[in-house]
């Protein structure tokens, strides 16, 4: 399958997000292909003290919803809070393909919402956290695109290492 910036425009994207939606769509293609036939067991397995597999995941898609949040002009509730406070915690009744599926949905949430904005909007002032850090949309957009991929290679790396039983302390 070719990389997801080679394949083309995405039908309703604005040209100037279509980086940042290709970026997302290889993000997920990407995820669906390290999680696949990732025993349970390795999900939480954290190589040499790094982030486990499954707190990428959900990391993925918490920090997606919070920061289409941002995006929208609107702050996070408690849910939000909820859910950024339990990514540190292991979930062990989640399986791999659940945790793919919700970082995914994630995803694709994200592209619809790329999809939804207008350019004449990029620019508009946002500001993030509780210290109302200064950006704007686009900043946002593309930061969701830049930091989803950065957990998305961890998730790759970690995956490979896990199923291969590597002790990366000797």
């Amino acid at each position: 399958m070719e990389e997801a910036w080679l394949s083309g425009r995405i039908e309703g994207v604005s040209p100037i997000l279509m980086p940042a939606a290709h970026a997302l769509v290889q993000a997920a293609r990407d995820i669906e292909k390290a999680v696949a036939d990732l025993p349970g067991e390795e999900l939480w397995t954290k190589p040499n003290g790094a982030a486990s597999v499954g707190f990428h995941l959900l990391h993925v898609a918490g920090s997606v919803d919070r920061l289409l949040t941002y995006a929208r002009g609107e702050n996070l509730n408690a849910a939000q809070f909820a859910v950024l406070a339990a990514e540190n915690e292991i979930h062990q009744t989640e399986n791999p393909e659940t945790l793919a599926r919700k970082a995914i949905e994630s995803i694709e949430n994200a592209i619809l919402e790329i999809k939804r904005t207008p350019v004449e909007n990029l620019f508009e002032e946002r500001t993030v956290g509780r210290k109302r850090l200064p950006t704007n949309v686009f900043g946002l957009l593309f930061h969701i695109a830049e930091h989803t991929q950065r957990h998305v290679g961890q998730i790759i790396t970690t995956a490979k290492i896990v199923r291969a039983g590597h002790d990366l302390s000797e």
